[in-house]
């Protein structure tokens, strides 16, 4: 099994560039977006063979997330099943017999942290929403998670400690997950790598220096360990300021 995640920032846009391409190349069983920035209606994906889901955002032009699915789920949800939270868009679940498949777009804290007072609550229920279904069968979630959890995962840790996506308490939020019986399954397989990032800014050639952040994931519940295949970094694959990851599933 393969599945693949990739904030585009901004769907009608990576649809343009070399989008169709790639997602025909990487056949993934299960394909989530991420800051697809769009309202119902105004892209039509020709994907043969795939199940399509979308969750947008009240405002337009902004947030938003996508599934696309070649098996088709018992069941979907959208959102987290918390009005303060739903509605933009950040949510997709589908259930299959085995597990639980999540993609989400987690909140930006925000130039100053003016949101981070909202984010650490976001943090708070949308684990007690993952812990939930875990009780029931494991599962699997991905997105832009908007932090980078250690100093390895961003380029330059020092200056960035004050920053949203590199604060203290967002970091221990990210912790709390994984003291929660989850999976960083990119370190599970490569704890010590270093100079691997999924978003770089568009700001002063930082692509090309390779001046970027780790901030999407694919977690998974403890139990699934055994399963896992291999955990990538599409590094080479352009068209947003984010880049694709991938889990492989046995």
């Amino acid at each position: 099994m393969k599945f693949i995640s990739w904030n585009v920032n901004g769907l009608r846009a990576v649809l343009k560039k070399d989008f169709m391409s790639f997602f025909r190349q990487a056949d993934a069983d299960i394909f989530c977006l991420q800051e697809t920035k769009m309202q119902e209606g105004q892209a039509e994906l020709d994907l043969p063979g795939y199940h399509q889901y979308f969750n947008y955002a009240e405002r337009k032009g902004y947030s938003g997330t996508a599934v696309f699915s070649k098996m088709e789920p018992i069941a979907v949800t959208y959102g987290i099943g918390m009005p303060e939270h739903d509605t933009e868009g950040r949510v997709i679940t589908l259930e299959f017999p085995e597990y639980y498949f999540i993609t989400v777009y987690t909140p930006n804290s925000g130039d100053g942290l003016k949101r981070l007072d909202y984010r650490m609550k976001w943090e708070d229920d949308f684990l007690d929403y993952v812990r939930e279904l875990d009780a029931i069968k494991p599962v699997i979630w991905c997105g832009d998670l908007n932090v980078a959890h250690k100093e390895i995962d961003l380029k330059n840790p020092k200056t960035n400690h004050k920053n949203a996506g590199f604060t203290d308490e967002e970091r221990a939020k990210f912790s709390a997950v994984l003291e929660n019986g989850f999976v960083d399954t990119f370190r599970y397989f490569y704890p010590d790598k270093t100079d691997i990032y999924s978003w770089w800014s568009y700001r002063f050639h930082a692509r090309e220096k390779n001046a970027g952040w780790r901030i999407d994931y694919f977690i998974t519940s403890e139990r699934l360990k055994e399963k896992l295949a291999d955990a990538k970094i599409l590094t080479e694959v352009t068209g947003s300021d984010h880049c694709p990851v991938e889990l492989d599933l046995l």
